[in-house]
């Protein structure tokens, strides 16, 4: 296969925060790739930069071989390369069809699109055959801020599809969405894939990408840290210690199982004894002076937190842990 989009070298500051530094990537036509790291490793920035949100400091983009380095959002898209955002864009207040309709005139002058009907009957049947085509077609006369968020993914989606682009970078696609429809989404972009649709996609979920991607890259603190089959990616020790913070490996890169070692005893290598794990310091207890109780929030149309409860001990430390996505933020 061939490099449909390159990225070398790579580079782009906010002030004084250094967000991608001599990054490097490969989406391969024809293929399904992944872009994972920890939050903040700098993957919405490297999307923003390859589709024209973002002009890079230093290094180059090309597609299809032509250098689109800092070229504008529109040229971008008009070349070939649409994207999602991890907020959905639609228009709440529209129906999920005229939103698609809204979609058939991205190329238009603007004075066409205002004195037209609403859409033409060619439009308005590819328009339903792509929510078909989704899933969301029954919810065609709906206005698009009554659907759920996974199903606002799903129209964002089909009207990107409407205009038909080579290559589709989507950014986190599973995040905020409920199991069954993560599930339909993966179906549908494994069967636009089989079509010859090429993808980019952002995602924290690692089940999602390691179980739909050909290859996947990883970021590490804006920097590419390994490019490689998600089987390989899942087992370098470089991409654990990117995501657990130095834990759990040690200086060779082996995992660390809590153990010492005895030199001079047993064999010339020395002894391994397993010291155990460590044990936690005795419970106190303490009042809690902040309680959380049955928290559901959420931004973009979609539930972040769900139901969440905890209390915080007057006089203790309280760590909130949890993947990527997990809503601790």
């Amino acid at each position: 296969m061939t490099a449909l989009i390159e990225v070398e070298g790579i580079s782009k500051a906010f002030g004084g925060v250094q967000a991608l530094e001599t990054c490097h990537l490969e989406v391969q036509e024809g293929s399904i790739a992944g872009l994972i790291g920890p939050n903040g490793s700098g993957k919405t920035t490297l999307f923003n930069v390859i589709t024209g949100y973002e002009r890079a400091n230093t290094g180059e983009v090309r597609f299809g071989g032509a250098a689109i380095t800092n070229a504008s959002p529109e040229r971008v898209f008009a070349l070939g390369i649409g994207r999602t955002f991890q907020l959905t864009r639609i228009f709440a207040r529209l129906t999920v069809l005229e939103n698609m309709l809204v979609a058939t005139q991205r190329r238009e002058g603007w004075m066409r699109s205002l004195v037209r009907g609403a859409g033409s009957s060619t439009e308005r049947s590819r328009a339903i055959e792509l929510l078909e085509f989704v899933g969301i077609a029954r919810l065609a006369g709906e206005p698009a801020g009554n659907l759920s968020f996974g199903q606002r993914k799903l129209l964002e989606l089909a009207s990107l599809l409407v205009a038909d682009p080579a290559v589709l970078l989507l950014d986190e696609p599973a995040g905020g969405v409920n199991p069954t429809l993560i599930k339909h989404l993966a179906e549908r972009i494994r069967e636009l894939n089989k079509a010859g649709k090429t993808f980019l996609v952002v995602e924290h979920n690692m089940e999602f990408v390691m179980s739909l991607c050909d290859t996947v890259t990883v970021l590490s603190q804006g920097s590419t840290l390994i490019s490689d089959r998600p089987d390989v990616v899942r087992a370098d020790p470089a991409v654990l210690d990117a995501y657990l913070g130095g834990e759990g490996v040690d200086e060779d890169g082996d995992a660390d199982a809590g153990c010492a070692v005895d030199e001079g005893a047993g064999t010339a290598a020395g002894r391994v004894e397993v010291v155990g794990e460590r044990q936690p310091p005795p419970a106190v207890e303490r009042a809690p002076i902040l309680t959380i109780s049955g928290v559901t929030a959420g931004y973009g149309g979609g539930d972040i937190l769900k139901d969440v409860s905890f209390e915080v001990p007057e006089g203790g430390i309280t760590c909130i842990v949890g993947p990527n996505g997990a809503g601790k933020s």
